[in-house]
């Protein structure tokens, strides 16, 4: 029989966030591949399934990210072709911040290999939440802080800015867990490009498991350079100016509206006496 292979995300509150077709998976696969933020949740979906096999243990300090993730990719893959109904499953969304799920899905049906995925309570779900932050309001911007830093971006400051994985500011090794100070000072000084030194800026990290505190941790920009930072750490910029209204564009919309309202009163019939 041919084998398949489901990336489900358990969400990033252990036991709280996982969805029901998600738990659902893991319980019926075959064998169940595990990329999970500490060992107590690798215990926790043990208790769910008896063939569960980490995949913490690619990583190397020192060793291409690539690489790891390529031999990730394989390892899930080889019980796929063997026929197996395989689960890969990740903290949070197996979507994002994920690429592991993505290569092993596209592989996978490059090989006529059944792959699909299901969604998760991600990292940004939860900071919604916890920052009571509505991305409708003024909307917001998303980068991988190193991606940021590599490439020119249009920074609109009347928007919130959201830099993940800012702990590893400017890392091109691929290889590095952190980066330093001096990394951290070329970012902050980039962003003083566009704010000013003495903006509160938020360093954020969701919960784990229910009874922790999610980290919130208000500094001023400059701050950052010697900040403690995780690997899960989230920089959280608000804005700093307000939303500029754009002129031409409302002036084409209220003429467009007038000829709609002209329309709906019909035809004007003039008397002729």
């Amino acid at each position: 029989m041919s084998g398949s292979l489901v990336c489900v995300g358990t969400g990033m509150t252990l036991g709280a966030h996982i969805s029901p077709i998600a738990k659902s998976h893991i319980e019926q696969a075959e064998v169940v591949f595990s990329l999970m933020a500490n060992g107590f949740a690798e215990k926790w979906l043990e208790g769910m399934n008896s063939d569960v096999r980490s995949l913490q243990c690619y990583y190397q300090e020192g060793k291409n990210r690539n690489i790891t993730y390529n031999e990730m990719v394989e390892a899930i893959l080889a019980e796929v072709r063997n026929g197996k109904k395989v689960v890969a499953a990740f903290y949070g969304h197996p979507g994002v911040f994920a690429c592991i799920s993505h290569r092993a899905i596209k592989k996978a049906e490059l090989e006529n290999l059944p792959a699909s995925m299901e969604p998760g309570i991600s990292a940004e779900d939860c900071l919604y939440a916890d920052l009571g932050i509505d991305p409708g309001k003024t909307g917001c911007s998303h980068y991988e802080t190193s991606q940021f830093m590599f490439y020119k971006r249009n920074v609109d400051t009347s928007a919130h800015l959201i830099l993940w994985q800012v702990a590893l500011a400017g890392d091109k090794s691929l290889a590095k867990f952190s980066t330093g100070s001096a990394y951290r000072q070329v970012l902050v000084d980039l962003l003083l490009e566009y704010y000013p030194s003495d903006h509160q800026v938020i360093l954020y990290q969701a919960k784990g498991i229910a009874i922790d505190t999610m980290r919130a941790d208000t500094i001023a920009l400059t701050e950052l350079v010697d900040a403690e930072l995780l690997m899960h750490t989230t920089l959280v910029i608000p804005p700093c100016s307000k939303m500029q209204t754009n002129e031409a564009v409302l002036a084409k919309l209220a003429a467009i509206d007038a000829k709609e309202e002209r329309a709906k009163k019909g035809p004007v019939l003039s008397l002729v006496l």
